[in-house]
C-alpha cells in the first residue's frame, strides 16, 4: 500500500488544470468524493470532467486501496484520454496512468488510474464479481445509456451495500440527472428516509456558438427507411460543399481564414467516404480532408490529433467524436443530423442498424465541439422545426435492443431474473422474452421454472 502512496504525484494539486470548470471546483468535489459512496457530475461539453474527476479522486485518497477505474463507452475516447491525463501528469502513459480497450493495454495494476471501455470493466466481473481491485468506478458518459452504462450502474447498486469501501462517480454531458441521482439514493438512518445521491453541476468551459439552419428537404427526415431520406441524401454532396464554402468565407470575413478547421458529423462510415471524395474534388483547395470513425486503426485514428501544415483541415466522424474526444483546432461544425442506431424489432425478431434523427441532446453534443477554443458557427442540414420536433434525449439502448446479452451475464454471474433486476429504466417485456428465446435456441441456456441456468462460460467472452 505505501509503495500505491509513493507512486501519487506529490505535486498532484498543481497538476490540475485550472483553467477547466470542474478544477475550479475541486475542493467541493473531493469533499464531496470523501464524504457520499456516490457523488452526480453534469459538467457539460468543455468542463474538464473527464480529464479532471480522477486527478480529484487521487486527491480524496482514492487510489490506494486498489485503482481507480474510468471507463469510457469508446475504444478510441479510453486510449486518447488515458494519453491526455498522463501527459497532464508530466509522465509516460503506462506509469500512474494505464489504459485497456479490446486487443490493446498498456500499464499494469500499480497503475493507480485505468481508463478502459465499459465493456472491458463488464467482462472483468465475470472473474471479479466484487471488482476487488478498484477502490473507485468512475462512469463517463453515463447519458448515452448504452445497455453496458445501465447494466453497470445496476450491477454497481446492487453490489454497494456489500462494499462499502468503493466510491462511485457517475458523469453525464446532460441536464437529466435527477433520474441517476434517485437511482442511487440511500437510506439515511439520521434522517430516517432515502436520500439521493448528490449532484454537482459544472459550467463547460465553452465560447458562444451561432447555429444556422440550412435544410435539405421541405419536410422532417426521421429516418432512412422515410421516403424523403432520398431526397436528403439526393441533396447532400451539393449541400455539404457550400456549407464548407460558408465556414471558411465566415472565416474570411472574421479576420482569422487560418482558423477554420470544420468537423463534420456523419451517419456512417460509406457516408464519410463518399464526403472525403467529393470534398477533394470540389471542395476548397489547400484543404486536408480527414476521415475519423471506429473502425479505423489507432494510427489513422491519431491523425486528427497531429496537424500536418498543409493548410486548413476537415474532420468528417461518425458520432465517435460527440462525446469526450476533442478534436483540436475546431472552429466549425456542420452537422447532418443523423446517426446509425441499433434497434430491435420484436415482431420480426430482428436487430437493425438504422440511420435515425438524432436527439436534441446529441445535437447539441455536437454544437458543442467548435466552441471549445474561440467562438464557433454550427451549421445544421436541417430545420429549426425539426430540432425542435425531436426528443430532447436519446433513448436508452436496453429500450430497443435484442437482450440476449444481458440475460447471458445475468446467468453467469447468478442475478436471478431479468424481471427482478433493478435496472435504472426497465426494460420491454417483450424484449426480454425474445431475449430468451434466442439463447433457447442457441442452446446457451436452459430456462427452468425459478432460474436460468448458463450453459457455457460466457466469462471468457471479451466485450470492448
Amino acid at each position: 500500500m505505501q509503495a500505491r502512496i509513493d507512486s501519487i504525484p506529490s505535486d498532484l494539486p498543481a497538476k490540475l488544470n485550472l483553467d477547466l470548470p470542474v478544477s475550479q471546483r475541486a475542493e467541493d468535489l473531493v469533499q464531496a468524493i470523501i464524504d457520499n459512496q456516490v457523488i452526480i457530475v453534469a459538467g457539460e461539453t468543455g468542463s474538464g470532467k473527464t480529464t479532471q474527476l480522477p486527478k480529484l479522486a487521487m486527491l480524496a485518497g482514492r487510489g490506494i486501496t486498489g485503482q481507480i477505474g474510468h471507463t469510457q463507452p469508446r475504444r478510441l475516447a479510453a486510449r486518447s484520454v488515458a494519453n491526455r491525463i498522463a501527459e497532464e501528469l508530466g509522465e509516460p502513459l503506462g506509469n500512474t496512468v494505464s489504459f485497456k480497450i479490446r486487443f490493446n493495454e498498456q500499464g499494469s495494476a500499480q497503475s493507480i488510474v485505468k481508463l478502459m471501455t465499459d465493456g472491458i470493466l463488464l467482462a472483468e466481473l465475470g472473474h471479479d464479481r466484487f471488482l476487488s481491485k478498484y477502490d473507485t468506478i468512475i462512469i463517463d458518459e453515463a447519458h448515452e445509456r448504452s445497455l453496458n452504462i445501465d447494466f453497470i450502474m445496476g450491477y454497481l447498486k446492487k453490489m454497494l451495500p456489500k462494499r462499502p469501501d468503493l466510491k462511485v462517480i457517475i458523469t453525464s454531458a446532460t441536464l437529466d440527472t435527477t433520474r441517476f441521482s434517485e437511482y442511487f439514493s440511500h437510506y439515511d438512518a439520521k434522517l430516517k428516509r432515502q436520500v439521493p445521491a448528490p449532484i454537482f453541476n459544472v459550467e463547460g468551459r465553452s465560447f458562444p456558438v451561432e447555429v444556422r439552419y440550412r435544410p435539405l428537404t421541405d419536410e422532417p427526415v426521421n429516418s432512412s427507411e422515410d421516403d424523403s431520406y432520398d431526397d436528403f441524401e439526393e441533396n447532400l454532396p451539393r449541400a455539404v460543399v457550400a456549407a464548407v464554402e460558408e465556414c471558411f468565407s465566415d472565416a474570411q470575413n472574421k479576420g482569422h481564414p487560418d482558423q477554420a478547421d470544420i468537423l463534420i458529423f456523419a451517419a456512417t462510415e460509406a457516408e464519410i467516404r463518399e464526403m472525403q471524395e467529393v470534398l477533394e474534388r470540389h471542395g476548397p483547395r489547400h484543404t486536408e480532408v480527414l476521415p475519423l470513425f471506429a473502425r479505423q486503426t489507432y494510427e489513422e485514428q491519431q491523425r486528427i490529433f497531429q496537424p500536418s501544415g498543409r493548410g486548413r483541415r476537415i474532420v468528417i466522424a461518425t458520432n465517435v467524436a460527440e462525446t469526450a474526444l476533442t478534436v483540436p483546432g475546431i472552429r466549425y461544425v456542420i452537422d447532418l443530423g443523423f446517426a446509425r442506431i441499433s434497434r430491435y424489432s420484436y415482431r420480426s425478431r430482428v436487430q437493425r442498424l438504422p440511420i435515425e434523427a438524432i436527439s436534441q441532446a446529441a445535437a447539441n453534443q455536437r454544437k458543442g465541439r467548435c466552441g471549445r477554443v474561440a467562438p464557433g458557427v454550427c451549421i445544421r442540414l436541417y430545420s429549426e422545426e425539426d430540432f425542435n420536433g425531436r426528443p430532447e434525449f436519446t433513448e436508452p439502448e436496453i429500450l430497443r435492443t435484442n437482450l440476449a446479452s444481458v440475460i447471458l451475464q445475468m446467468a453467469n454471474l447468478r442475478l436471478g431474473s431479468v424481471d427482478d433486476f433493478d435496472f435504472i429504466e426497465p426494460p420491454d417485456s417483450r424484449l426480454v422474452t425474445d431475449g430468451h428465446k434466442l439463447l433457447d435456441e442457441l442452446g446457451a441456456i436452459t430456462s427452468k421454472k425459478d432460474s436460468t441456468q448458463d450453459k457455457r462460460n460466457p466469462s471468457k467472452r471479451q466485450r470492448a
